[in-house]
């Protein structure tokens, strides 16, 4: 079993920009696994930090969003991207099939 996966770039010229998703990430998919540990958990952090305060949520406790975010990506409900216009990572809901 090899440990690289394949990726698939979208061309842009696929979706024209009027019919593009604003949260259309234009990038690469990362294996959440092969982060180093620190790291992903940063970017999680990170992550939590900006999406929870849009939504207004403040019920769960910071711990409580990361390991809801950790349960997301082990279950393929959403990972990560790097993004090759702003060369930044992020982490997106998986669409449902």
């Amino acid at each position: 079993m090899s440990k690289y996966r394949e990726v698939e770039i979208v061309p842009d010229d696929e979706y024209p920009p009027e019919k593009r998703p604003e949260f259309m990430e234009e990038g690469v998919e990362v294996p959440y696994d092969r982060l180093a540990p620190d790291t992903l958990s940063n970017l999680i952090a990170g992550f939590v930090s900006r999406e929870w305060e849009e939504v207004g949520d403040t019920s769960a406790t910071l711990d409580d969003k990361i390991c809801q975010v950790r349960q997301q990506l082990l279950e393929k409900r959403a990972k990560v991207v790097f993004d090759l216009r702003s060369e930044t990572c992020n982490i997106v809901l998986c669409e449902r099939r």
